[in-house]
């Protein structure tokens, strides 16, 4: 049998009909005399039931049935009994009493029950048996959206004149900070491709190409350590554009973004998106994807403190050190426990310790209340805002240490306040980063972005004198705390480009290998050109309220990197590796 309507289409005005469906048994009820089947479909739920007085053979079939079996039903729709109507279901007006039925396969017991409350089950298991966490309601709908977001994408770009080019999977090594993965090539032993971490170089091509708007959503591979916002595969909306500057980009991308939210949730979002520059970023909340859904930012407090008696204070400033704080609202009832926690959190950052002070009426109840004059109390109190029945909360290091702790901090006492609601989408661009920043461990200058990235003009007599003052013409799209796009205008002088590469201390031969035919194209009229990847398995995350982008790709890698439906990564035979001139080191 084949099926006339999905599951979830049947309603009140199909009364009378003879329809056929077919899918996965949810639930199967004896209530002696008659069964009740739930049948799922990927479109929902309808109730199938077995009369024994109606159809005998129909319901000696059914008594064989079980969980996830597939059927095929055959039956006129009717109104439910009054009284047993289920407002749940879109289908819970109605019911199919069967008069056929048709077991297509069976199923053995699966190891989770297939409906949302398997959100509970451990993910490894979900993972392993993903084809069936699949099968769920709610990872159906993250997969449908994440369609919807697809065609959302599409539609608006081709709408403003874009063309989708498909860019090289195997291509040429030219590492971007993360681990490239590596493909032998059999043909010319000794040599590698490299899969894309972006397809940045191609796009670029394409603009000297004279393309002019070019789009891809486009599959890009890290090999790097995962975290819940990370795979070592993910997809991003890749964008380029000639003869445009930053306002073009922030246009193109608050327009996509409003339409991806509109034609995926129904939700108009406002645009244009506020704009904050890195260095006020970085100031007000300690980060540079800050989530402003909620205050709490960081509130320098140096020059109150500085003449205190608190020594940890009055060092720290005079050694070039900063005090800043943060200030939990409501949280004076906290206890001394749930204080200490909180210093053993933010020293898991460096930091030494964390000051608390609760706000009284006027006053405040502090360890360290001794060493404070009532004029700085007062003066702490007005600098931060707090109110009666506040916790007010300092740092006090070098400042990389002290906005690291505090923004953590912050985040934490957010969340646990309940300051982050998930149905909120707050965007902010983020600008003017700085074009570089000190590699510590190698004593010399790494691009903030990548070397690609263009200079802002009026800081381009810094490069050989303060490079580390040099501001860039990149730009990073933040949503709720998670940086979801990032892009800048690029370099398309060939001079700039190698000086970029010399102040970066590549060599000639590392610049020759690694981009030598990028140069080369850059000799050819290349016009000024910029862009943008928003990440689509990120942003999709947050469209569904999920804090992990596993949940939005149907067969991700686990956190150890491994695929646990498949078993990948896995050994290859001796014949294989013979073949690309290749011998494993492992076991030896």
């Amino acid at each position: 049998m084949k099926p006339t309507f999905q599951c979830n289409d049947l309603r009140a005005e199909h009364i009378g009909s003879e329809v056929i469906v077919a899918g996965w048994v949810q639930r199967r009820r004896d209530h002696g005399g008659l069964i009740f089947i739930d049948l799922r479909d990927s479109s929902g739920i309808v109730q199938i039931v077995f009369n024994p007085e109606i159809n005998p053979d129909a319901h000696k079939i059914a008594h064989q049935v079980r969980n996830e079996y597939v059927l095929a039903v055959k039956g006129k729709v009717n109104r439910r009994p009054e009284g047993t109507e289920n407002p749940n279901l879109p289908t819970g007006e109605i019911e199919i009493p069967a008069d056929e039925i048709e077991i297509l396969n069976t199923s053995e017991t699966p190891p989770f029950v297939i409906d949302d409350s398997a959100d509970e089950v451990a993910e490894e298991i979900r993972l392993k048996y993903r084809y069936l966490d699949i099968r769920r309601p709610r990872m159906q709908n993250n997969l449908r959206l994440r369609h919807k977001v697809y065609m959302a994408t599409r539609k608006y770009l081709d709408e403003k004149g874009f063309i989708e080019v498909e860019t090289p999977v195997l291509t040429k090594s030219t590492p971007e900070g993360a681990r490239d993965f590596l493909v032998p090539s059999r043909l010319i032993p000794g040599t590698f491709f490299a899969m894309p971490q972006s397809p940045q170089l191609f796009k670029q091509l394409l603009m000297i190409s004279g393309i002019g708007k070019y789009f891809q959503i486009v599959k890009c591979y890290r090999d790097e350590d995962l975290r819940a916002d990370r795979q070592l595969e993910f997809t991003q909306i890749d964008i380029e554009m000639s003869f445009i500057d930053e306002e073009d980009i922030f246009k193109l991308t608050e327009g996509l973004m409003h339409s991806i939210f509109k034609n995926s949730l129904g939700i108009d979002i406002t645009i244009p998106f506020p704009r904050m520059t890195y260095e006020e970023s970085m100031r007000r909340y300690g980060c540079d994807k800050p989530d402003v859904r909620f205050g709490m930012e960081l509130i320098d407090v140096g020059d109150i403190v500085k003449d205190s008696d608190f020594k940890v204070f009055v060092s720290t400033v005079a050694s070039g050190g900063q005090v800043k704080g943060i200030v939990a609202p409501g949280l004076a009832k906290a206890s001394r426990k749930e204080i200490d926690d909180l210093t053993d959190y933010v020293k898991t950052f460096g930091a030494k310790g964390l000051v608390s002070m609760k706000v009284l009426d006027g006053d405040i109840e502090s360890p360290v209340k001794k060493f404070f004059s009532q004029a700085h109390i007062q003066k702490l109190i007005e600098r931060t805002s707090a109110k009666v029945g506040d916790l007010m909360l300092f740092v006090a290091d070098k400042s990389n240490v002290v906005t690291e702790s505090l923004n953590r901090l912050r985040l934490k006492l957010g969340n646990e306040l309940g300051l982050m609601d998930d149905k909120r989408f707050e965007f902010l661009w983020i600008i003017d980063f700085p074009l570089f920043h000190y590699n510590e461990e190698e004593k010399r200058l790494d691009s903030e972005h990548h070397p690609f990235t263009g200079v802002h003009p009026e800081d381009m007599h810094l490069l050989d004198t303060d490079p580390l003052k040099v501001r860039s013409r990149s730009y990073d799209l933040v949503l709720n705390g998670n940086e979801i796009a990032s892009g800048s205008i690029r370099i398309h002088n060939m001079e700039l480009q190698k000086k970029i590469f010399n102040i970066l201390q590549l060599t000639p031969k590392d610049i020759e290998d690694r981009f030598g035919f990028f140069l080369e194209a850059l000799k050819f009229g290349a016009p000024p050109h910029g862009g943008i990847a928003p990440g689509l398995d990120r942003l999709v995350a947050i469209m569904v309220c999920s804090k992990s982008i596993r949940d939005v790709i149907a067969f991700p890698k686990t956190q150890s990197g491994t695929c646990l439906v498949t078993g990948a990564p896995s050994a290859v035979s001796d014949k294989q590796l013979k073949e690309l001139y290749i011998k494993t080191t492992v076991g030896e």
